[in-house]
């Protein structure tokens, strides 16, 4: 298991395979400041190959997920001028693209502002749970700015013609609409309800092979835009190494034996 880094904007707690990460900024409602996505990117990275660690949760704290970027990090950095808007913002995309290659299953609990950067770390999570009260926007447009880093991956999640609805009218919505868009899975009305999906989908996580699941995830992410016929002589390759895999092996006997999988027990 590796060490995971000293954070001060990130709470960190484990739990049988699960790292629950919670943005711990409250007072901004955690707005995504330039040490936030730093010790995010540096967690990433220490998760990178560690296979005892099957799942993140991501949230927030304080009733918030995400109310997006930190205006006083933009404000500081008017100073030095356009090379430091360009370095603050690339940072945040590099963010999104090492969380959604995360070799684990990540899932987001959305709850109260999804805002610019919430709403993209949204969008790169492998199950989405929000609550119906969350409040969802792209409002860069409004602010005179645009959602750079953020725009493929919504338009990747819902759609183009809704992703230019959204950014170009900074228009807010609640979980029910998220929900309608595709943007999340699950939508629970109270935190009773929340906390019963989350465990739910954490069971039904468990019951999958860690290292079937980060090949999956590697294999439908590469399957946006990739040529069908190099695709799937790629997928074969992976399928022969997964079958004839520990966990295969494993797999496959526990389905005769009709007992669980080791890493389902």
């Amino acid at each position: 298991m590796n060490e995971l880094p000293n954070c001060e904007t990130l709470l960190l707690e484990r739990d049988s395979g699960v790292l629950h990460v919670t943005l711990n900024r409250p007072d901004s409602r955690n707005a995504m400041s330039l040490a936030m996505v730093g010790e995010l990117r540096a967690l990433l990275a220490a998760l990178g190959d560690d296979r005892e660690t099957r799942v993140v949760v991501l949230r927030g704290a304080g009733g918030h997920f995400c109310a997006g970027g930190d205006i006083k990090d933009m404000a500081g950095a008017r100073a030095a001028g356009v090379d430091a808007y360009r370095e603050l913002n690339r940072a945040f995309g590099s963010l999104l693209e090492e969380a959604q290659a995360l070799p684990q299953v990540l899932i987001v609990v959305l709850e109260g502002a999804v805002l610019g950067g919430g709403f993209g770390l949204a969008c790169v999570s492998d199950i989405a749970i929000c609550a119906g009260s969350a409040q969802f926007g792209l409002p860069e447009t409004s602010l005179g700015v645009i959602p750079a880093q953020i725009a493929p991956f919504v338009v990747k999640r819902i759609g183009l013609t809704q992703a230019r609805r959204l950014a170009l009218s900074a228009a807010r919505f609640d979980g029910r609409e998220a929900l309608r868009l595709g943007l999340v899975h699950f939508v629970e009305e109270d935190a009773n309800s929340l906390a019963e999906r989350l465990l739910e989908s954490l069971e039904q996580v468990r019951r999958c092979a860690p290292g079937a699941n980060a090949a999956t995830k590697a294999l439908l992410l590469a399957s946006e835009g990739a040529d069908l016929g190099p695709l799937l002589d790629s997928a074969a390759q992976r399928f022969a190494e997964a079958v004839s895999g520990a966990e295969g092996s494993e797999g496959t006997l526990a389905f005769l034996q009709k007992r669980k999988p080791n890493w389902a027990r």
